[in-house]
């Protein structure tokens, strides 16, 4: 892959996730994130959404950024405005001005510092493995099953984007040991652009454990739509810890539990995310892999 010549890192994509809006604050002094081999900019996604203090004004700023949606000017509130105007800043998609993009997120689930990368090629999976060196309890997810050109996360604008994403923290909270992970996950992503660029990538290892995303469940609802039940107590806080056919999964509010019926070995993972509520989501699934560094 070629050099990256410009990086963007983004924070603030949803108004009320405060850890990457108050990093973006403290690399105003940018010692801390430049590196001699690329130029690097920060971009504040959606000041409104954040004035407001809620993850949006109108929708989901991070589902804004198919190509598709970008070339509808139909499309107009205020999110999907905005998002025209950041493709217009870092873009545009297809054709961007920016190489790398690191958007910073948080998470209410017990997820902790969790890598998620859009592609598995050479550039990815070696990054992949650079951060598991250098942070081993960070959790490293491909989600790759949408090519990135019909991927609607802000971070697709670009070649090449990743989501750092780290939790649990409460919405419009600021907790220092997330913070610090994240800054902590960003440094080590920088550093790897920078070794990359310049030829001097330490010896990776050959492979590492990793987690691909699988499916989406849903919370239980009854014929009317209307929520019937809760993730199970013995699968909330459970991030990336395996579940098994016949294992509970929901519990209803009758008192019924509910065992997960599947075929496979499951990670779960965004347990309980608080801004999923909206669409009813109760997890993502994932299956765990051998990433092989090259290849």
């Amino acid at each position: 892959m070629s050099k990256i010549k410009t990086v963007a890192v983004v924070g603030g994509t949803h108004g009320n996730e405060f850890s990457g809006i108050y990093l973006l604050r403290k690399w105003q002094q940018p010692t801390a994130v430049v590196r001699d081999s690329f130029s690097i900019e920060t971009v504040f996604a959606n000041p409104k959404a954040h004035d407001d203090n809620k993850r949006y004004v109108d929708h989901d700023l991070n589902r804004q950024f198919s190509l598709i949606d970008l070339a509808n000017n139909d499309l107009a509130s205020y999110e999907q405005s905005r998002a025209k105007v950041i493709n217009q800043q870092i873009g545009p998609k297809g054709d961007a001005r920016v190489d790398f993009i690191i958007d910073l997120h948080n998470t209410t689930s017990n997820m902790g510092p969790c890598l998620i990368l859009l592609q598995s090629d050479s550039f990815n999976r070696q990054m992949g493995a650079y951060v598991k060196m250098q942070m081993p309890d960070a959790v490293v997810v491909f989600e790759d099953h949408t090519p990135v050109e019909q991927n609607h996360f802000l971070s697709s604008i670009a070649p090449q984007g990743v989501i750092v994403e780290v939790g649990p923290q409460p919405q419009s909270v600021i907790r220092q040991d997330i913070l610090d992970w994240m800054d902590e996950m960003t440094t080590h992503i920088l550093d790897f652009v920078h070794l990359h660029n310049t030829n001097e990538l330490i010896p990776l290892i050959p492979s590492y454990e990793a987690f691909r995303y699988h499916e989406t469940l849903s919370l239980p609802e009854d014929e009317q739509g209307q929520r019937i039940g809760m993730v199970h107590r013995s699968v909330q806080d459970n991030d990336f810890k395996p579940l098994r056919n016949g294992d509970l999964i929901f519990t209803l509010f009758d008192g019924t539990e509910v065992h997960w019926q599947g075929d496979y070995e499951a990670y779960p993972h965004f347990i309980n995310e608080a801004a999923y509520y909206d669409n009813n989501l109760a997890m993502s699934l994932a299956k765990k892999i051998v990433m092989e560094t090259k290849g």
